[in-house]
């Protein structure tokens, strides 16, 4: 088991550090620079010049590269140009509320996929089951942010069940039961659009594994040794079915990544998501290298999470 652990560290490395350099590029091609739109055209060009020189804006892309990763590793992410502060304590800042918004939207898609899934799968080719495949091809054809931009409209604007921005309500007083309520509030709405979208893969895993499970050939003997159906479904088939969907949590946060960015965005949550996206239009290129290279890592980390979970699940897989 270690062994398999080890080596999936020695890929999961390159990657990291190939990610890092391919983001780093990327913001490099993009136009203009940190100093772009941000000050005021009277300013003698020279002067611009001097502070780009003194950023180190106009060294090659291997020397800011190479400092960049340096100060990295000593915690130092650079400073927003935009907020005029540190990005480590910026990225701190938002970091928190898009790990209360994920994992709201995983709690949720579980309560809703595993119910669905066992119910889809257990009773499969009836009008149950119709249903709820149904549903999943609706999710699978719906793109999230339509999804989201409608359910802000109907739950938030029309009947105004839901705030339509922010995080906390403004003047609640942290740590008191009312910030707590008033946080819980205003990230339900988008958490509950990301997983309604996001659930359908769980539900259809869940289903085609419950299906595939019940063919096998040790439910057929339970059966015929006189197992109640209850027994069998309970013990062998639900067992057997549910132990991948916990392989398949690490994927779940890779997929939430993404979805994080649009939802944050479309909800003005004050998130990774948006500040990613305000970043961008401002080009905060300290701000958005960091954000893209932290979104990567957590990808890159999510699927070895996975591989880790299946590995302790079915030891077939683990490398020799």
């Amino acid at each position: 088991m270690w062994k398999f652990i080890v080596r999936r560290l020695f890929i999961t490395a390159p990657q990291i550090v190939l990610l890092s350099v391919l983001v780093f590029l990327m913001a490099q091609m993009m136009p203009g620079d940190a100093l772009s739109g941000l000050i005021d055209p009277n300013i003698d060009p020279q002067a611009i010049e001097q502070q780009r020189e003194k950023l180190g804006l106009n060294n090659p892309w291997y020397v800011q590269y190479k400092d960049w990763v340096v100060s990295a590793l000593q915690g130092d992410l650079g400073q927003s140009f935009r907020f005029k502060m540190p990005v480590t304590d910026l990225v701190e800042q938002r970091l928190i509320n898009t790990f209360w918004l994920s994992l709201a939207t995983l709690i949720i898609t579980y309560l809703i996929a595993i119910p669905l899934g066992i119910t889809s799968g257990r009773f499969n080719d009836t009008l149950r089951d119709q249903i709820i495949t149904g549903y999943t091809y609706i999710g699978f054809a719906t793109p999230l942010f339509i999804f989201a931009l409608v359910m802000l409209w109907l739950f938030g604007f029309h009947f105004q069940w839901f705030p339509t921005s922010g995080s906390v309500a403004p003047g609640s007083e942290a740590g008191t039961l009312s910030y707590v309520i008033s946080k819980l509030h205003h990230l339900l709405l988008p958490a509950i659009s990301m997983a309604l979208i996001t659930t359908v893969n769980t539900v259809q895993y869940l289903r085609s594994e419950i299906i595939d499970t019940k063919q096998k050939d040790f439910i057929i003997t339970a059966r015929a040794k006189g197992a109640s159906e209850s027994r069998v479904y309970n013990r062998h088939i639900l067992r057997n079915s549910l132990l991948p969907i916990a392989a398949f949590f690490g994927y779940e946060i890779t997929g939430l990544i993404g979805g994080t960015v649009f939802v944050e965005f479309i909800y003005s949550y004050p998130g990774m998501g948006l500040l990613f996206m305000d970043s961008i239009l401002q080009r905060d290129y300290s701000v958005v290298t960091s954000v893209v290279l932290l979104f990567g890592i957590a990808s890159i980390l999510g699927a070895l999470l996975s591989d880790i979970i299946l590995s302790l699940i079915d030891p077939r897989i683990r490398i020799k």
